[in-house]
């Protein structure tokens, strides 16, 4: 079996050519041969009238000579004449065969004043011979049949043959070779792809394949220079993942390796024993909270995830939430104002309640003491929009495209929040998986506005 593309397409191509010219070769034959006995017919009709022409006005007394010399002016037609009876004034042509060339009903058809004319396409180029006219003719009161047939000789014939051969083979090289020419441009685009891959196989997502054809090859090249961006992107989200992971994890072991060691010193006193015995406890709970988030979005990301939509409260949901944080946003004296019309949502009451708990709690953490938060539902026709919105230190605008990006923290909440940086992560997952949207609006230094539209009235895009 041929393996390479390229001589795969020359080879169908020049079969599709040979194969061609072997259809051609008869058809250029017999269309040529019918102009050819055309052409001839209408000389010999011309050839023959001028005859009859002649004898009119000379009336010559020996007809029989007078055709003859007209044999000796032509040597492309042969003339023979037959008087009123059909017998031949002279040799009467025959064919390869020996049989009779004029019939005798065509003599008679002639002798009855009629021209008659013959064409035999059986056999292209040999089947030249066979054209022939018969003209009356009266010479005083005499009539005459004068017939007149080509005199094409065996060596013309093949003469044309070779003409027809030698056109259509020029045109067999040279169409071979236009062949060879655009198959190496048709398959260079495709040896460009396939050396791209390999790269792209080993590991090497730089890779761009120029290529400047607008047709089918040009697109699926576009899509792989998109394709190989996607994945360059995806190599340096999982490299910046691993970074992250092992800098959230490294970061609490490090403090817990550190204080146990200094709890084995005998003469340490109890506060500082309790002391580090506090921050070692913290620790553990931020690397149990990172576990559980971890768990949780590559949960979320699975197609086993658990998803059990039901009918509910969607306002008494964000008020329990409220209430569950009511002792961190007493302590910090916030001002929480609430506007929850009743609204049912059919949604997993579990996995919503997760984005309450990270949106609102975020809300409560960066806002400062004496500040305020407003939660608001605006129910619509088939959706429900959640507004969460504070007036805390805010988000820089060119970090806002990337809050929901896995372990990333805007600097300025870097330095008030152990956090992971997969909240909002897990949020925009679960809100994706329930066929919403969520939106972010914010303002260094004057708080930040969390936009959420649900579904209310159907069922999410989720298999269970």
């Amino acid at each position: 079996m041929i393996k390479s593309l390229y001589l795969r397409v020359v080879l169908t191509f020049l079969a599709i050519v040979v194969v061609s010219v072997l259809v051609a070769f008869p058809l250029a034959e017999y269309f040529f041969t019918n102009m050819i006995s055309t052409q001839f017919q209408s000389e010999m009709l011309a050839v023959g009238n001028q005859i009859v022409t002649l004898s009119n006005e000379v009336q010559p007394k020996n007809l029989y000579s007078f055709v003859a010399g007209s044999n000796r002016l032509n040597e492309n037609y042969l003339f023979t004449l037959f008087d009123s009876s059909g017998v031949s004034l002279g040799q009467s042509p025959v064919d390869v065969k020996g049989r009779p060339r004029i019939q005798v009903s065509e003599v008679a058809d002639v002798l009855k004043g009629h021209t008659y004319k013959s064409l035999d396409f059986s056999a292209p180029l040999r089947g030249i011979n066979s054209i022939k006219v018969g003209v009356p003719l009266i010479v005083g009161d005499q009539s005459y049949a004068l017939f007149i047939h080509t005199n094409i000789t065996d060596a013309a014939r093949r003469q044309l043959q070779t003409l027809i051969v030698s056109v259509l083979t020029m045109v067999l090289i040279v169409g071979s070779i236009l062949i060879l020419i655009a198959s190496r441009y048709l398959v260079n685009p495709l040896k460009k792809l396939t050396l791209a891959t390999e790269k792209l196989a080993r590991g090497n997502f730089n890779v761009n394949v120029n290529v400047n054809n607008k047709d089918e090859l040009g697109k699926l090249a576009e899509s792989f220079n998109h394709m190989a961006g996607e994945l360059k992107q995806l190599e340096q989200m999982r490299q910046d993942f691993v970074s992250n992971v092992s800098h959230e994890i490294q970061s609490p072991l490090t403090s817990i390796r550190g204080f146990s060691k200094a709890l084995r010193e005998s003469d340490i006193a109890e506060n500082d024993r309790n002391k580090y015995l506090e921050i070692i406890e913290r620790e553990s709970e931020r690397l149990s909270r990172l576990s559980e988030n971890l768990l949780k979005l590559a949960s979320l990301e699975s197609e086993h995830h658990p998803f059990h939509p039901t009918i509910y409260d969607l306002d008494e949901q964000l008020r329990r939430i409220v209430v569950f944080y009511e002792p961190q946003w007493s302590l910090k004296e916030l001002d929480m104002d609430l506007a929850l019309p009743r609204v049912k949502i059919f949604a997993d009451s579990d996995q919503l309640n997760q984005v309450w708990m990270n949106v609102i709690g975020n809300a409560i953490k960066f806002t400062g003491t004496g500040g305020h938060i407003y939660i608001k539902l605006v129910p619509l026709r088939d959706r429900v929009q959640i507004w969460i919105q504070d007036n805390g230190i805010g988000i820089p605008i060119d970090e806002q495209g990337r809050i929901f990006d896995r372990f990333y923290k805007v600097d300025q909440a870097r330095q008030r929040d152990s956090g992971s940086g997969l909240g909002l992560a897990i949020v925009r997952k679960i809100i994706d998986m329930h066929d919403g949207t969520i939106e972010v609006q914010s303002e260094v230094g004057k708080g930040t506005l969390f936009l959420i539209v649900l579904p209310t009235t159907h069922s999410p895009t989720k298999k269970s």
